[in-house]
């Protein structure tokens, strides 16, 4: 085996379009965002540097992996998002061989970088021969979970509509049905640049009622410009009376839809306006052709009912579908000022009460 820069989009997204897991965090244009610049309003914390290898054997590609550059005031690291992306037939000593690989080309990066770990966010499934890999590598759990997922809610839109209501929480298709037939209600999609300052607006009150840092106006700009390129993402709006009062972020990406991003207004809540937004989202995907619909984050309701995700998961499942769970948050400790940030996000884990 052996591991070399990869230059060619084609050759990437081709990789990608034959694997199961994966989502647009390894994709070719998601590396181009985070090469733009910062992901968040805090200048603290910032984005930039990229590199996208592949593992190949007797020169076949084998396995991908985008690498991100994060510098932070906890400290720099490298983080891979929902990767490296393997060949899933491929036998563990094989897997466990190409994750070698990769980390010796990752640990020369970071003493070049004075990162002092690699975070991975893999999309391996949690089962005991998954977590003994990462082990016996050397891997440690992260403190605190990263910015990509560790557990989705994903529903299959191949099934007509009628199957698919049919699936619904009883609760949830009377609500589409109840809004749908409101008629001071309208949903609109938009791929306009303009209405990023629409849907930040959304984004910034939501924040503010549920105190967290949003995304910057220059990074949804960045996201959303670069994958409206290719045709790969939409903004949906929920209007009342001609005012915007719900948005959403939904990326079209390898023949998957993944609701990556929304806001609403709290004052409007009761109009249930989020429900009719996501049934139309679910039919644009169908009518992209996608097989699989992300709804981007899940966390159990039963098992962690004040966790702040088991509201908006509860809501999520109402559409039917079915929960994929995957390895935690890995991280490879590089040198001794890791311990700091792993300091530093125990206790914000803590305060947020994840």
């Amino acid at each position: 085996m052996e591991i070399r820069e990869i230059t060619n989009r084609e050759e990437w997204e081709d990789f990608l379009s034959e694997r199961s897991e994966k989502t647009f965090l390894q994709s070719w244009d998601w590396a181009e965002v985070c090469a733009l610049g910062a992901t968040s309003a805090k200048a603290s914390a910032s984005q930039g540097k990229i590199w996208r290898l592949g593992v190949y054997s007797a020169n076949k590609l084998i396995a991908v992996v985008f690498v991100n550059k994060i510098s932070a005031k906890r400290g720099t690291f490298l983080f891979i998002p929902h990767g490296p992306v393997v060949i899933e037939s491929l036998p563990i000593k094989d897997k466990k061989e190409i994750f070698e690989i990769i980390l010796v080309q990752l640990n020369h990066i970071a003493q070049k970088e004075n990162a002092s770990f690699i975070r991975v966010s893999p999309l391996f499934f949690d089962n005991l021969e998954n977590r003994n890999l990462f082990l016996d590598l050397g891997f440690r759990e992260a403190p605190m979970h990263s910015s990509s997922y560790e557990s989705t809610w994903k529903l299959d839109v191949y099934l007509p509509e009628a199957e698919l209501l049919s699936n619904m929480r009883k609760t949830t298709r009377y609500l589409i049905k109840k809004v749908s037939e409101n008629p001071d209600v309208v949903i609109e999609k938009s791929t306009n640049p303009e209405d990023i300052k629409i849907y930040q607006k959304l984004n910034k009150e939501v924040s503010k009622r549920q105190g967290f840092v949003p995304f910057s106006d220059e990074f949804i700009n960045n996201e959303f410009t670069t994958f409206n390129k290719n045709k790969e993402v939409v903004f949906m709006f929920g209007k009342y009376k001609g005012e915007v009062v719900a948005g959403a972020i939904i990326i079209f990406w390898s023949g998957i839809a993944f609701y990556h991003q929304a806001a609403s207004v709290g004052k409007f809540s009761k109009l249930s306006i989020p429900y009719l937004l996501q049934w139309e989202a679910i039919k644009e995907a169908k009518n992209r052709h996608c097989k699989i619909y992300d709804f981007w984050g899940f966390t159990d309701p039963d098992k962690f009912p004040a966790h702040p995700w088991a509201g908006p998961t509860l809501f999520k499942m109402g559409f039917g579908g079915y929960k994929q769970e995957y390895i935690k948050t890995q991280d490879f400790v590089v040198s001794k000022k890791y311990w700091l940030n792993y300091i530093i996000e125990r206790f914000r884990k803590a305060r947020r009460g994840l």
